[in-house]
């Protein structure tokens, strides 16, 4: 299974902004030459060195990367070194804290090329362009076939599924406060069944033995069953994960089997959009410029889906064949607003660590 299959980014949402060491790789040191972009991002960005390689062909620029663990601490250090930033460029920020280092004024303004071809839906600051999105996910139950098919079972399809006893004690998600998966499944609920009813879903699901773990890592590796193309050691056969995550069971398997080890619920989806900006006080801002003009390229868009398990927001990117045979696309998922996310994101998480966890 590919190492980099999304996501393992457990995310310090709520935890101190300590400092985080960022462990940079590329061709400068100095963050300050002028023709090296340094990326500030998460520990899940990987880029194909052809696609980083065209960049510097085409503009003279080469790319640093500094990253700096998870997509939570990436944030924070972000927002304590704001003015004087590590770096030229961020990437990384999802919908879910986007207007956390908006309101920080992390980023400067910057109208990114070919944004005519990204669908508005997914432009969330369209009138500032402090933000540029580049990839969007589906935050997705993920079931074991092998275990449904054993059990004469129909896997769940839906946040109401998961509540019948027949799936009682099979589903393990990661802890909202910590992880952006598990954030993303708390906002999903939210979604699904407004202000006045996610917390009474919640005490269904934690009657009906939802397991909590810290992040995605523990959860789809440690507890599903499923993993590791079918051989997961864990005893879960229903994991909250992406609905991406799929084709990344069949990579490098030969030969290709008709259908992946792993199937989503499609009625369980949160949609996450990632964002890239440049940073304000950015040493480079020129050459950031640069580098968000090339994250809407094709070259780059087309890179996105096979070395980061998501979704290109650009129309006109194709998808591996992988994709389109093994992935689900996600035409319905839930959705919350961003201000509303803004307003809620630190109360809905209390309640639900009151609620689920202690």
């Amino acid at each position: 299974m590919n190492s980099y299959l999304r996501r393992a980014v457990g995310t310090a949402l709520l935890g101190a902004l300590g400092a985080t060491t960022l462990a940079a790789c590329g061709e400068s040191d100095n963050g300050a030459d002028s023709k090296t972009v340094t990326v500030v991002s998460h520990d899940s960005f990987v880029v194909s060195k052809s696609v980083l390689d065209e960049f510097t062909k085409q503009t003279g620029y080469k790319v640093k990367v500094a990253r700096g663990a998870d997509a939570g601490a990436a944030v924070n250090q972000a927002i304590l070194s704001k003015g004087n930033p590590q770096g030229d460029v961020f990437f990384g920020i999802d919908n879910t804290l986007l207007s956390r280092a908006l309101d920080e004024g992390v980023f400067a303004p910057y109208r990114a090329k070919d944004l005519d071809q990204v669908p508005t839906e997914l432009q969330l600051d369209a009138a500032k362009h402090r933000v540029t999105p580049v990839d969007t996910g589906d935050i997705c139950v993920n079931y074991d076939r092998k275990y449904f098919a054993d059990k004469e079972l129909a896997p769940p399809q839906t946040f109401d599924d998961l509540i019948k006893p027949q799936y009682k004690n099979l589903l393990v998600t990661e802890n909202a406060a910590t992880s952006s998966p598990g954030l993303g499944f708390l906002l999903g609920t939210v979604g699904a069944y407004g202000d006045d009813g996610w917390q009474d879903y919640w005490k269904k699901l934690k009657d009906n033995g939802v397991e909590v773990v810290d992040g995605w890592e523990q959860a789809y590796n440690d507890r599903f069953s499923g993993s590791g193309g079918g051989s997961g050691k864990g005893d879960k056969p229903l994991v909250v994960s992406y609905a991406s995550s799929p084709p990344a069971e069949v990579v490098g398997v030969k030969p290709q089997p008709k259908e992946g080890p792993t199937g989503v619920a499609t009625g369980t989806c949160f949609r996450q959009i990632e964002f890239a900006g440049l940073l304000d006080g950015a040493k480079n801002s020129k050459g950031g410029k640069a580098l968000l003009d090339f994250m809407l390229s094709k070259k780059f868009q087309e890179d996105v889906p096979v070395k980061m398990y998501v979704n290109p927001v650009r129309r006109d990117a194709k998808l591996p064949e992988v994709f389109t045979k093994y992935g689900e696309r996600i035409t319905k998922p839930a959705t919350v607003a961003p201000e509303k996310i803004t307003e809620n994101r630190e109360q809905w998480i209390k309640s639900w660590t009151s609620l689920v966890v202690k």
